[in-house]
């Protein structure tokens, strides 16, 4: 069985095709594509603080369950806290990549 290039690059397509129609768009891809004249720094602080109630949040929810709090569940807990450490994670790799982008930019001959 042979994959060509573009029978992959048309089943692709389709698959595009068929999550556009379908309406599924996660928030963040609503946020990124209404950002037209929006302030990079204003964006990024707006990352941050959605890290940051992330972060609060599941400290919350874990402290509750420690106190023995019968509304919050474990599960629940778990949950805030792997999206708290993904949402971290990911505001990590993009202050890398701006980083590594701010040194190259540096390093240009003028």
């Amino acid at each position: 069985m042979q994959i060509g290039a573009n029978s992959l690059l048309q089943e692709m397509q389709s698959l595009n095709g068929q999550i556009g129609t379908a309406g599924v768009q996660t928030g963040i891809t609503r946020q990124v594509q209404n950002t037209s004249g929006a302030d990079f720094g204003q964006l990024l602080s707006q990352a941050v603080g959605n890290v940051s109630e992330l972060q609060s949040n599941a400290a919350n929810l874990a402290t509750r369950l420690d106190m023995g709090d019968t509304t919050v569940t474990l599960s629940d807990t778990v949950i805030a806290r792997e999206k708290s450490s993904v949402a971290f994670e990911a505001t990590v790799q993009v202050r890398n990549k701006l980083v590594e982008a701010y040194k190259e930019i540096m390093s240009m001959p003028v």
